[in-house]
């Protein structure tokens, strides 16, 4: 009997400690309704998962958190979600894929980069009697066939691609792109030249001697900043020289010793060419002897040869 009253007992303060956990679990849990602690807009709230309802006329919205969603109230649902309303609450549900915003799930109002509206639907190229529109993301009547020259137009005034050889400029195909312009083969397009730019000049150097000339000049360079491209305006010079002149004795005054050496140099020239001519002379003088000679011999032989020819006296 006593066994059977403490078993109870037990089973009696098991059940009272149950029902205080539950009872502070729930309290834990309970919403708050009109609670400063809530999110602005929150009509009924909870301390990990934010707002559960919302006052009136406000969508309900779940923002999401790696895994963990939190509920927030806002006048309209954020772009890629449309707002549905019914009596019990106001949702915010998602867009089709290929929608940047929508009127619901199977009606697109804008479509991504890349696709163009149609009839409610995102699609990748527009009907034949259409074009794209990459301004509004749409295909918009084809008012008039497109300018000359062009492959695809937004309109008839202005091209979104040109035909092979021509280059696309402000809506406009060009076979030779204007002036200050040049074509870029890989854009198809008319882009800016860009010119040559070149920094300040530097000071001038020192006054050289050019050579073994009696000219002195000094330069100054400067530096390209920026090279043109292919149709730029080409670089002007990047060195610059001039005639300058030095504090310095002038070209071609000697010193003293420099005259003596030149007036030596002179004699020794005078010298050698007297001594030429006397020489040449000399050699004149001996070869006038050497032919006097000659001659008297021959004389004398002739005179020999006829006193042997004539008869001796007896």
């Amino acid at each position: 009997m006593q066994l059977q009253q403490l078993i109870s007992l037990v089973l009696i303060l098991h059940w009272m400690e149950d029902a205080d956990c539950q009872h502070h679990a729930s309290k834990h849990r309970q919403h708050k309704r009109g609670s400063p602690g809530c999110p602005a807009g929150c009509l009924t709230c909870s301390v990990y998962n934010g707002c559960l309802t919302c006052q009136p006329k406000l969508f309900i919205h779940l923002q999401r958190d790696a895994i963990r969603q939190t509920g927030v109230c806002l006048p309209s649902c954020p772009k890629g979600f449309f707002g549905t309303r019914s009596p019990e609450k106001n949702d915010c549900s998602k867009c089709g894929s290929e929608c940047e915003t929508c009127f619901d799930k199977n009606f697109c109002t804008r479509c991504k980069v890349g696709s163009y509206l149609h009839k409610g639907k995102c699609q990748a190229s527009c009907p034949d009697e259409l074009v794209p529109s990459d301004a509004k993301r749409e295909c918009v009547p084809r008012v008039a066939a497109c300018p000359a020259d062009c492959d695809s137009c937004l309109n008839s005034d202005t091209c979104t691609r040109c035909m092979p050889g021509h280059y696309l400029l402000r809506g406009q195909c060009y076979s030779v792109c204007p002036e200050e312009f040049e074509p870029n083969e890989q854009l198809m397009e008319c882009v800016p030249s860009v010119p040559c730019e070149v920094g300040e000049w530097s000071e001038w150097g020192p006054c050289l001697r050019i050579l073994k000339t009696c000219l002195r000049e000094e330069t100054r360079t400067r530096k390209i900043v920026q090279n043109p491209s292919p149709q730029g305006n080409p670089c002007p010079a990047t060195s610059e020289k001039r005639e300058c002149f030095t504090k310095r004795k002038k070209c071609g005054k000697k010193d003293k010793g420099s005259r003596n050496r030149d007036q030596k140099n002179r004699n020794n020239r005078k010298g050698s060419a007297e001594g030429s001519k006397e020489r040449k002379r000399k050699r004149e003088r001996e070869m006038g002897n050497r032919e006097e000679a000659e001659n008297r011999n021959k004389t004398e032989q002739r005179r020999k040869r006829a006193q042997s020819r004539d008869p001796q006296p007896v």
